[in-house]
């Protein structure tokens, strides 16, 4: 009987082994066929990793190698919750003081959470604490987590507890390579340097930082490889590992020599004025270089959120305004180029008052017979008037398009405007009076300086050059930026002649006496135009933009400066407010480029040369 019901079962338990092993293959069919992908996808992601590397940002130098800006490693300090447990609260106590952040806050990120993953809940083992910490900080948190005093007995813990307190100390706070951008002359150059975002980035958010973010940034590497239960890299199984492209080095063509000298004499003018702002440009005019760019206010790179709007605006590219007499010297310039005038002509300034078009045009002195040379040396609004009507409408606006306004000046800046030019259908019949005497149109700082620029490198208009190369780590030059001629405005000979007018400028017969050199001759204008209203239709009786721009040695110029300032306080006129500014940014960039004297200085009765500013301490370039 037993033996007929043992094999009645052996049936039984065969069927059952049989659909036993069916189902076993069926699963392993699933697993290894239809679900093969899935399951190796999310075996990677909790076995391997993939790490990051982030390049170090390139620097920014000026033309002789000084640094302007670079990137100082530092860490980001991050937390493992599943390595602190119980711990959040004895952690907290010992880093808060040291990040400098809340205690009660910390504890709450470094208490143990989970996050959704595939549906499911995954503990959090990556919780960043602080971004841009300093190496010696994140020595001073190793530190004080090793020899951490926990709040509880740690005699009484078991040998679990205490391996997990041993690995607390060790692992649960761990740091990542980070950067933070470093500027060492605080505000100098600010408005062409700019600023970066504070983020693991670092994109460039102003100035060159942002024009030329893809070069300073670099290419960022990767490393990807397995990791152990206990998050410890598996260094014999890394699959890849490619090293970060650091960026390149952008070498400027500003001279911090200069720089600086054009911001001290800003800053004496500033306080000596009180103006809403003033500005400054420093160009060389046979190559376009930017030798010097500044505004006041300004602002320090290393914390642009301390200062306001107006602070961070580069106004040199950025503010637009009616030019004033300064840009007598387009018409003018044209005029010659198309020998409709030449310096010894006269025009009849009418005393002072000239009825045109329905409206009466004013000189700030009652002039009556002036030469074109007298015209630009007192600057008189009728004369220039006089001169533009010559012209005609046409030709003066293709004189002012060639010139390069109404268009940016493509400097490899962000924020450039175009300023505003009105085609000749839209003038009014005092226009051709009004747009000589820098009326009826708006320009940039920067326009008008390369339009001066223009004139003192024979009529050819250059490109604004602020870019000389790109290096990379060990200084090899992988792009070298040339200067770029843009056309040909007027011809060497008007262009000389204009020179000649210019100079009479600064004699004492001129606008700009308190501009001349001691030991340079000088070519230079200078402006004062009132402030529009807002709506743009009537101005201001006691605001004005004031300026002065030159160029010397004047004959074989080197340098063109302009100086703009914002309605000034107590003076007005450009050539008693910029035009002493001017002259000692001139004088002292002359001494600094060792510039040969161009005139014999006074003898003393000793014999000795006279000391003027600097003048006898040049020495021959």
């Amino acid at each position: 009987m037993g033996q007929k019901n043992h094999n009645r079962r052996l049936p039984v338990l065969g069927t059952f082994l049989a659909c036993g092993f069916l189902l076993l293959i069926v699963r392993l069919v699933d697993l290894q066929v239809f679900r093969h992908e899935t399951l190796t996808a999310k075996a990677r992601r909790n076995t391997q990793r993939t790490f990051f590397l982030q390049p170090i940002r390139g620097q920014i130098q000026d033309i002789r190698g000084n640094l302007l800006a670079t990137s100082i490693p530092t860490k980001v300090i991050c937390a493992d919750p599943t390595l602190i447990g119980r711990y959040a609260f004895d952690v907290a106590r010992v880093l808060a003081p040291i990040l400098q952040t809340n205690e009660t806050a910390l504890v709450e990120r470094l208490k143990p959470s989970f996050v959704v993953i595939d549906g499911k809940p995954v503990s959090r083992a990556y919780v960043p604490l602080k971004r841009k910490v300093s190496v010696e900080t994140w020595y001073e948190i190793h530190a004080a987590m090793t020899n951490m005093v926990v709040s509880v007995d740690e005699k009484q813990l078991s040998r679990t507890e205490k391996t997990f307190l041993r690995n607390m100390r060790g692992k649960s706070i761990f740091a990542e390579e980070d950067q933070i951008r470093f500027y060492p002359n605080e505000s100098l150059a600010s408005h062409v340097l700019g600023f970066v975002a504070n983020d693991e980035l670092q994109t460039g958010l102003s100035g060159i930082e942002a024009s030329f973010n893809a070069k300073l940034s670099g290419i960022r590497g990767w490393r990807q490889t397995e990791m152990d239960v206990k998050r410890r890299e598996q260094v014999a199984y890394r699959t890849q590992d490619v090293e970060p492209r650091n960026g390149y080095n952008v070498v400027l063509t500003i001279d911090s020599g200069l720089q600086h000298i054009v911001e001290t004499e800003l800053a004496e003018g500033f306080s000596k004025f009180n103006p809403v702002s003033i500005s400054a440009i420093m160009i060389r005019p046979k190559t376009g270089e930017v030798l010097a760019m500044a505004n006041l206010p300004d602002f320090d790179p290393n914390t642009p959120g301390r200062s306001g709007m107006d602070a961070l605006r580069n106004r040199v590219i950025s503010d637009i305004s009616e030019p004033g007499s300064t840009f007598k010297v387009v018409v003018v310039s044209a005029a010659l180029d198309q020998g409709l005038v030449r310096l010894s002509d006269t025009f009849d300034c009418e005393k002072g008052a000239f009825r045109f078009a329905g409206r009466t045009l004013h000189d700030h002195d009652p002039y009556g017979i002036l030469s074109v040379e007298s015209i630009i040396a007192k600057s008189s609004n009728i004369g220039a008037a006089k001169v533009g009507i010559l012209l005609g409408n046409q030709k003066l606006y293709d004189y002012m398009r060639a010139f390069g306004f109404g268009y940016r000046t493509g400097i490899p800046l962000p924020g450039e405007v175009g300023g505003i030019v009105h085609p000749v259908s839209k003038w009014s019949k005092v226009s051709i009076a009004q747009i000589p005497m820098g009326h009826g149109l708006a320009i940039t700082p920067l326009q008008m300086v390369m339009a001066m620029s223009c004139i003192a490198n024979e009529g050819l208009l250059m490109r604004p050059m602020l870019v000389h190369r790109l290096q990379d780590d060990e200084g090899n030059v992988v792009a070298r930026y040339e200067p770029q001629p843009l056309r040909r405005v007027m011809s060497p000979g008007a262009a000389f002649e204009m020179t000649r007018a210019l100079k009479t400028v600064v004699s004492s017969d001129g606008t700009a006496a308190k501009a001349k050199l001691e030991n340079h001759t000088l070519a230079g204008k200078t402006g004062t135009a009132q402030k529009v209203m807002p709506g743009g239709l009537r101005y201001y009786n006691d605001r004005f933009f004031s300026s002065f721009i030159g160029y010397f040695p004047a004959d074989k110029p080197e340098i063109c400066i302009s100086v703009v300032l914002d309605d000034p306080k107590g003076q007005h006129y450009g050539g008693r407010t910029a035009a002493p500014i001017f002259k000692n940014i001139a004088q002292r960039s002359a001494h600094y480029l060792n510039f040969r004297p161009e005139m014999e200085l006074p003898v003393t009765k000793e014999g000795d040369l006279a000391v003027r500013g600097n003048a006898a301490l040049i020495s021959p370039r």
